[in-house]
């Protein structure tokens, strides 16, 4: 597939067929994958390949405890944890937790059958290595991410190439320090990203994204919108 395509057309698949994926072409996929820049191309990324049915099940669970609250506060008009939110408008939404549970449990998806996508990886980031330059702002930090997300991305991209659709997902860091001792994680290890991969139910199409001119401007944030000389 041509660079430019997978760009446009690689979006969130969640739901798979049976067919099972061969190691050989996971191999693949990671072994493209790695070669995401990082700072100081520290490479701090180490994955798990989840294979064990009790394993997988139990981080199915642990998952499903941030999913809940997610739907939670999207239902209450909340960008689920984002930094600006009220504390107190959370917590108010996150009382219908029990709701949502059960909602979700009788019309089941992608989150309630985690445990049944062909391959399962959990990806960690060796918090020794990242070079989180924003780190004593005084504020939410992103800069550490820009080490080990690209990797996540990469391995859609390879999947694409391989005929495979995934989702990178973080709503197992909810439960952090479970799914560290469940997988048998230490200590500088954080857990930042769950993917799922596997044949997809449906090809991906074309996705629907923002114009440039929406998110670019010149010079300053309240610049003019940058848009092509034609």
């Amino acid at each position: 597939m041509e660079l430019i395509e997978a760009l446009r057309t690689t979006g969130a698949v969640r739901e798979f067929t049976d067919e099972e994926v061969d190691d050989d072409v996971l191999h693949r996929v990671l072994d493209n994958a790695r070669f995401a820049p990082s700072g100081g191309n520290a490479q701090s990324w180490r994955v798990v390949v989840v294979r064990d049915l009790g394993l997988r099940a139990q981080l199915r669970d642990l998952y499903l405890r941030g999913w809940y609250d997610y739907l939670a506060m999207a239902k209450a008009g909340l960008r689920p944890w984002a930094p600006t939110n009220d504390p107190e408008a959370e917590k108010i939404a996150l009382a219908a937790f029990p709701g949502i549970a059960a909602e979700s449990a009788a019309n089941p998806g992608m989150a309630e059958h985690l445990d049944r996508a062909p391959v399962v990886l959990a990806l960690f980031a060796d918090m020794s290595l990242l070079a989180a330059t924003d780190r004593d702002l005084g504020r939410y930090g992103v800069v550490g991410g820009a080490s080990i997300y690209p990797f996540a991305w990469n391995v859609l991209l390879a999947g694409r190439e391989e005929g495979l659709g995934g989702v990178i997902t973080t709503m197992a860091t909810r439960e952090e320090a479970a799914v560290k001792t469940l997988l048998g994680a230490q200590d500088p290890l954080a857990l930042a990203a769950v993917i799922a991969l596997g044949y997809p139910v449906r090809q991906p199409r074309r996705l629907r994204r923002a114009t440039v001119d929406a998110f670019t401007t010149v010079d300053r944030v309240d610049g003019a919108p940058f848009r092509a000389s034609g």
